[in-house]
């Protein structure tokens, strides 16, 4: 397979393995992608990763890259409130949930974090398709309490005052009921208080 073709059959990739290129041609050769990684057509992301070297980088690519280096994961924490406008700055490091160890990626096109939770706490996510990329992230209830299972030391109001929520947003996009069914999953009395207590500052706020 020569590049021209290997573009075309690839193009509806944002992020490809090995793997991915031997499901179309089985005796394609690692190889040629170290030589187009070389002539600048090919960017390497992590082991195994690869990505074409123009391709346009957003927010929802970095989140289907974040999927794909480490596996299972899903864009959590920060980065998700983020996206769905919670907290006003952006995040500039990639933050998922996994079910795996706790690990760091430094690559060519971002920096991303994955912060190990137990196996049974891996829920909560959606799979969003939008455009040409397909990522799962947390939803804004889940990544709020993945945000306080890790993070113990949010207790005071200055702790919940420094995450910078907005109010107005928090209102909107948080389903009470949602927060409350998927708390009970954690099963964690401490965490359960300091939810509480977040709540009722943002009630207050």
């Amino acid at each position: 397979m020569n590049y021209i073709s290997f573009r075309d059959n690839m193009k509806e990739f944002t992020i490809f393995s090995l793997a991915d290129v031997r499901r179309l041609d089985a005796k394609f050769h690692r190889r040629r992608l170290n030589e187009w990684q070389k002539k600048g057509y090919l960017v390497k992301v992590a082991k195994g990763r690869y990505i074409f070297s123009d391709l346009k980088i957003g927010e929802e690519t970095l989140y289907e890259i974040a999927n794909r280096i480490y596996s299972p994961s899903y864009v959590s924490f920060q980065t998700a409130l983020s996206h769905y406008g919670l907290i006003p700055e952006s995040v500039y490091v990639v933050m998922s949930a996994s079910s795996r160890k706790t690990y760091r990626f430094k690559t060519a096109v971002g920096a991303f974090i994955y912060r190990a939770i137990r196996p049974r706490l891996f829920f909560g996510y959606d799979i969003v398709e939008k455009d040409r990329t397909t990522f799962k992230i947390a939803t804004p209830e889940k990544a709020l309490l993945d945000l306080f299972y890790l993070d113990d030391s949010l207790k005071t109001e200055a702790d919940f005052e420094s995450l910078r929520v907005n109010k107005d947003v928090f209102r909107l996009v948080v389903n009470r009921r949602t927060l409350s069914r998927y708390l009970k999953k954690f099963n964690h009395k401490k965490l359960k208080e300091r939810v509480s207590a977040f709540l009722r500052f943002q009630d207050n706020a």
